[in-house]
């Protein structure tokens, strides 16, 4: 695909054109970027909002064409922190280029954002994984054939070869272990991998990505991830489980069998987050 971004001046410029468009609406400085996946957008009405950005209205920011993404930016408090939310992400098969989903990202550490929280909507490749059942990423496999740091890279940002051998931050992992364990909630901790969509996989493909050792597989979160460790910010991903990908049981699946699922499991998801949040030192 074409890179939106032909130079870093080009990029600073873009990125520095949003940044003050939204410094005209909010002084905040977030403790995270939550980004909220398919059909996990009720998360955010527990957000203590101080205000809500449409996307069209921050210069270069894509537009969320998918059922379920509301397509804004919230600010306000959650768990006890300042926070910015995406309600609504960018996915690759929409036809944005890395470069595109990974901007709202880029535009957050640029606000003072420090840590990364994503979430995802994802099917179940291990078998003792259930619909709605939740999944903590500790690494992922990068299968949607293209990466956010191909091009020029931008040394302010971080180095041109990052380092990935902790993309998912181990202290956030625990804690939001820890969290779950206290509050209740019963979550896996497992490999997530993407692959590009939009189309779901064959039952051969759902072979091959278990002999590769993926738990799940989704169409998303791995962009926004890499682009959070190139600029050292903490991550921690959280994937909810709306399908079975068990090659010798598997079923069609619907949008709105996904988003069922989803729903579903936010009570847990929603607990998870704030708890985790607020336990945050």
């Amino acid at each position: 695909m074409t890179q939106v971004f032909d130079t870093v001046q080009e990029f600073r410029k873009k990125r520095d054109e949003a940044v003050a468009t939204i410094r005209q609406k909010t002084s905040m400085i977030p403790d995270a970027l939550l980004i909220l996946g398919t059909g996990l957008g009720q998360l955010a009405t527990e957000i203590e909002a101080e205000i809500e950005i449409p996307y069209q209205e921050i210069p270069h920011f894509p537009l969320s064409t998918v059922e379920s993404h509301a397509g804004k930016l919230i600010f306000g408090k959650l768990g006890g922190k300042n926070i910015v939310a995406m309600q609504g992400r960018f996915h690759y098969y929409e036809g944005y280029t890395m470069q595109q989903i990974v901007f709202p990202v880029r535009v957050a550490k640029a606000l003072g954002a420090p840590l990364l929280l994503v979430s995802n909507a994802c099917g179940g490749l291990n078998p003792d994984y259930k619909p709605s059942d939740l999944m903590l990423i500790h690494d992922h496999i990068n299968l949607l054939g293209d990466n956010p740091l191909i091009g020029p890279n931008d040394d302010h940002l971080g180095p041109r070869f990052p380092d990935m051998s902790e993309p998912y931050t181990r202290s956030l992992l625990d804690l939001a272990q820890k969290t779950a364990d206290s509050l209740g909630i019963h979550v896996h901790q497992g490999v997530y991998t993407a692959l590009s969509g939009p189309m779901l996989e064959t039952r051969s493909e759902y072979r091959y990505l278990r002999l590769l050792g993926a738990d799940v597989v989704g169409m998303s979160t791995i962009p926004e991830v890499i682009a959070g460790v190139h600029m050292n910010m903490k991550v921690l991903g959280i994937s909810v489980i709306t399908d079975e990908c068990i090659p010798e049981t598997l079923k069609p699946v619907q949008l709105e069998d996904v988003i069922a699922a989803a729903k579903k499991a936010e009570p847990n998801l929603t607990r998870l987050v704030i708890g985790t949040l607020a336990a945050m030192e």
